[in-house]
């Protein structure tokens, strides 16, 4: 069964840090793109950052997180971490990891419609 799995997640006062991780089972991640999205209440889901397969480790991230967040993978232990620092209240959602592949291409996709594997998200709370 393929699954993704997200932890991490935690109430945190503003300007912390929290480390996210997304471990897959059923499948291996090393040629999928895997990206971090989130979803504030009331809000559509945006993308935060990717990370592209051994293909070429491409990164993407969104601007209003880029120099805070930093996506990393471990292929060893099948998971993707997101770091991140400098946390805002406006930081706060359910952040979920998605897999898109197997991608071979070198340029890297974030768009959330294409990744066809979802886990079921953990609550990121940025708030003092």
């Amino acid at each position: 069964q393929v699954r993704l799995v997200e932890s991490g997640g935690d109430l945190v006062q503003p300007g912390g840090s929290l480390k996210l991780s997304c471990t897959a089972s059923g499948f291996t991640l090393d040629y999928y793109a895997v990206g971090w999205f989130r979803q504030a209440p009331g809000k559509e889901r945006e993308r935060v950052s990717c990370i592209n397969s051994r293909a070429s480790g491409s990164q993407y991230y969104t601007d209003p997180v880029r120099g805070r967040f930093t996506i990393s993978r471990d292929y060893a232990k099948n998971t993707v971490y997101l770091q991140m620092n400098s946390l805002k209240p406006e930081d706060t959602a359910v952040y979920y990891c998605a897999a898109d592949g197997p991608r071979y291409r070198a340029d890297i996709n974030c768009l959330g419609h294409d990744y066809d594997h979802w886990g079921l998200g953990t609550q990121v709370t940025v708030s003092s």
